[in-house]
């Protein structure tokens, strides 16, 4: 058994095995963690041509324009190659596309007017991988390009001279979700060790890539991509990077986050950092975290920190306003019978309406694109449902659509507002025929089946070990059956939000059971219940209480 050959407390062993890790070498492979585990950068399909070419680059000093995409994974990876190129010498300059004014990805104005400073190489950074007419631009005008992506790859490679994306045919990298820092780092990974091997650093002090792991763990769990295989470790230590704060940026991004005296996990960057750095990109302009993350010093970090944070507030007011539009639009579509939902309206910030998209999924279980129109063109953002491939469903109407892009699991597009109509209903088609009504009830997934007697702080501290915790390795899910002896209904203090339900357990009258937003399920707690949780260990006034914060209850089948 898995947990008696690694010694893992039993909670921990029913875990792994009900997520595929049956033998003691799976079990291992993934609880592993060494840096020195990471797999060979080299065997990322692309990467030696474009270390060859940046080396020359290096070597000869040549005028260098890194073009980010303006979300937390394109910001992160601009910052951690800039930092990168300028410890070996390199000074590189930035180009971040303004989101309202230029849109996503390369645009030819762009390109010609860096062409016409001087550039002679442009590295895109988490775009690219579609924009063959832009890249050709380039060639014609001297400038040679590398293109580092993570999305979906066309069926033929824009013309440059090296494209590094784990999707494309014929990349034997074997972490194949990687977002647009992870391909940077390994980026960096093979610069480091060719300029070594060529004697660049002799005399000279190499730079240090373990303390550019907060830049990618920033941009990995920002992004969303499976905490698994390399980004499980390059996330384990890019946290521990975070915590320690050696980074001026991060420091300040920490302090008015509020986040500054405690551990730095996947949830703090999910939810406190990340929302900051993309706050600015989303509603203006995406530099302004570009430049916290670059900045020399505290002092001049933390004025960049707070206009990050004066930024997310503003986002989080635009954002509610959003949500009560679209919930309107989503619930008079379901009354319809829609299986997936195209909402859209003129007074939506097109820089916002993914955030929407995302809750409005959380609330109907159908895959959701939202649309805001900003200078005569529908800008939107699809967020998907398992089993639904978003980026393979759009691109069967994308005709339709001035220009798209994405994964299975989230896109963007760019639509003539004259043909949204037609568009919505062509989506509402393509869903319909993929998706029956199983698909529409969501899951709860259960890791392991306990009793309370297997519940302690040595179990919450044993699970632990499975962190970070995200995509692709969510934080794990208990499930018990149970008899109720006191609930209670706490009102919620957002308005129009469903109340809390608080429970004490007859079987484990000391633990602390909460439900938010599950108080309609309060007349279930009448005979013996299901309960599916999440554990922690909760302090109050000195005192730790195992915690159970209740995913889901159901009343146990007779």
């Amino acid at each position: 058994m898995v947990g008696a050959e690694l010694k893992l407390h039993p909670v921990v062993a029913k875990v792994l095995v009900a997520r595929g890790y049956r033998t003691a070498a799976d079990a291992t492979k993934f609880l592993s963690d060494a840096l020195t585990e990471l797999p060979d950068p080299f065997t990322m399909k692309g990467l030696p041509q474009a270390v060859e070419r940046i080396s020359q680059a290096i070597l000869n000093k040549e005028a260098v324009t890194l073009y980010g995409d303006y979300d937390v994974d394109g910001v992160s990876s601009t910052a951690l190659l800039t930092t990168f190129l300028r410890q070996v010498g390199l000074e590189v300059r930035t180009y971040i596309p303004h989101r309202l004014e230029e849109g996503y990805g390369l645009n030819r104005a762009a390109i010609e007017r860096l062409a016409a400073e001087g550039t002679k190489l442009l590295i895109t950074l988490d775009c690219g991988i579609t924009s063959h007419a832009e890249i050709e631009r380039a060639n014609a005008l001297g400038v040679n390009v590398i293109v580092v992506d993570h999305h979906a790859v066309p069926e033929v490679m824009p013309n440059a001279v090296a494209v590094l994306n784990p999707l494309q045919p014929g990349c034997e990298y074997p972490t194949k979700w990687l977002c647009a820092g992870g391909v940077t780092f390994n980026l960096c990974m093979g610069l480091r060790k060719t300029l070594r091997d060529r004697g660049f650093f002799a005399g000279k002090q190499e730079p240090n890539l373990k303390q550019l792991l907060d830049l990618v763990a920033l941009a990995t769990v920002a992004d969303v991509v499976p905490l698994t295989g390399a980004n499980r470790i390059l996330v384990t230590h890019g946290l521990k990077e975070l915590t320690a704060g050696r980074r001026p940026g991060v420091r300040a991004l920490k302090d008015v986050a509020e986040v500054g005296g405690i551990e730095i996990t996947a949830g703090t960057v999910g939810f406190r950092l990340g929302p900051r750095i993309n706050a600015a990109g989303r509603l203006d302009d995406a530099s302004v975290g570009l430049q916290c993350l670059l900045a020399p010093n505290y002092e001049t970090a933390l004025p960049l920190a707070r206009a990050l944070d004066s930024a997310n507030a503003e986002r989080q007011q635009i954002e509610r306003a959003m949500l009560n539009g679209a919930i309107e639009q989503a619930e008079a579509a379901v009354a319809r019978g829609v299986r997936g939902l195209v909402l859209s309206s003129p007074d939506w910030h097109p820089g916002v309406v993914g955030i929407v998209a995302s809750r409005i999924v959380e609330r109907f279980h159908r895959p959701t694109i939202l649309i805001g129109v900003h200078d005569g063109m529908g800008k939107g953002s699809a967020r998907s449902i398992e089993g639904f491939h978003l980026h393979d469903a759009i691109k069967s109407i994308s005709g339709m659509l001035a220009r798209f892009g994405g994964h299975k699991a989230a896109a963007g597009l760019s639509i003539d507002p004259a043909r949204l109509a037609e568009f919505t209903l062509a989506f509402e088609t393509v869903a319909g025929e993929r998706l029956d009504d199983a698909a529409l009830i969501p899951r709860c997934r259960i890791d392991a089946v306990v009793s309370p007697k297997e519940l302690d702080e040595k179990a919450v501290e044993a699970l632990q070990k499975l962190a970070p915790f995200g995509m692709g390795n969510p934080e794990p899910v208990l499930a018990m059956r149970g008899q109720v002896a006191a609930p209670r209904v706490l009102q919620n203090k957002t308005p129009g939000e469903p109340g809390h339900l608080k429970l004490t357990l007859e079987a484990a009258p000391a633990f602390d059971v909460i439900g938010f937003r599950l108080a309609d399920k309060v007349g279930l707690t009448e005979g013996p219940i299901d309960l599916a949780f999440k554990i922690s260990i909760d302090e109050y006034r000195g005192v730790s209480r195992l915690a159970l914060k209740l995913t889901q209850l159901r009343a146990s089948p007779a």
